[in-house]
C-alpha cells in the first residue's frame, strides 16, 4: 500500500478518534539539577501545582504558565532525555514586547523581538535568518522572542493576536488575562464604531454585536460588519 493510501479500518478509527477529546496538558522537560530549575521557573512567575517525592529516586515537580492549558513537569527519573535537549517549546501571548519586558524585569536573558527573514530562522540558534524588531503589523503567528532555562532547555515566545480559523473551538471563548479582555474589548469597540458609521445610526444592541465579534476574532472566522 503507498503512503497515500489508508485502508478503511484505519479512516473508520481516524474517525472513532475524533470524537473523543485528546488535551495536551503535560510536556516533560529533562534537566540535571532539580532544585535549579525549580528555582528558575517559580522564578518566571508561573504557578507551582506539585512537588512530590518517594524516597530519593524519584521527585516530580509540576508547574504551569499564566493562563495555560498545558503544564511542565520536571524532576528526577522522569525521562531519559538529555538534559537540555528540549527545543523551541512554544509559549503563545497576545503582546510580545510586554510578554519579553516582565520576564527581563525577572531577571531572565532574552531575545530581542524578532521576526524570520528566511522560512525556519525561528529554529535557529544564531541569528541567521532573524530580521529584527516584531513583524510588520505585529501580524499573528509571526513575532518571536526566546530564552532558556539553566540546562538549555529553550522557549519561544510567539506573538499570536487573532487564530487562523479553525485553531480555535467557535463555541468556546477564553481570554489569559484581564489585559487581553481589554485589548479584545477595545478592537471590538473600533470595528463597531465604523458598523455605526456604516448604517447611519446608535446600535442598541452593541452588545450582542461585540460578543460577535470577539468569538469569531478568536476562533478565525469571519468577522461581522
Amino acid at each position: 500500500m503507498s503512503s497515500t493510501e489508508v485502508s478503511s479500518n484505519d479512516m473508520t478509527q481516524t474517525v472513532s478518534a475524533r470524537t473523543v477529546d485528546a488535551n495536551l496538558e503535560v510536556v516533560v522537560v529533562p534537566v540535571s539539577d532539580v532544585d535549579r530549575a525549580k528555582e528558575f521557573y517559580g522564578s518566571l512567575g508561573w504557578r507551582l501545582d506539585a512537588d512530590v517525592a518517594a524516597g530519593d529516586d524519584f521527585r516530580l515537580i509540576q508547574f504551569t504558565p499564566p493562563g495555560s492549558g498545558c503544564s511542565i513537569q520536571f524532576g528526577t527519573n522522569l525521562t531519559s532525555a538529555a538534559p537540555g535537549s528540549a527545543a523551541s517549546l512554544y509559549l503563545a501571548i497576545s503582546d510580545i514586547e510586554s510578554a519579553r519586558d516582565e520576564l527581563i524585569a525577572r531577571g531572565v536573558e532574552v531575545s530581542e523581538v524578532f521576526h524570520e527573514g528566511t522560512p525556519g530562522a525561528r529554529f535557529e540558534s544564531g541569528t541567521n535568518g532573524r530580521v529584527s524588531g516584531p513583524a510588520p503589523g505585529h501580524g499573528s503567528y509571526r513575532s518571536f522572542a526566546s530564552f532558556s532555562d539553566p540546562d538549555g532547555n529553550g522557549w519561544l515566545f510567539q506573538e499570536v493576536t487573532t487564530r487562523l480559523p479553525g485553531r480555535v473551538d467557535p463555541a468556546a471563548t477564553s481570554y489569559a488575562s484581564a489585559n487581553d479582555l481589554v485589548s479584545a474589548l477595545t478592537r471590538a469597540a473600533a470595528a463597531h464604531g465604523e458598523h455605526e458609521k456604516r448604517t447611519g445610526q446608535a446600535d442598541p444592541n452593541w452588545p450582542d454585536w461585540y460578543a460577535a465579534y470577539m468569538v469569531a476574532e478568536q476562533a478565525g472566522g469571519e468577522l461581522p460588519t
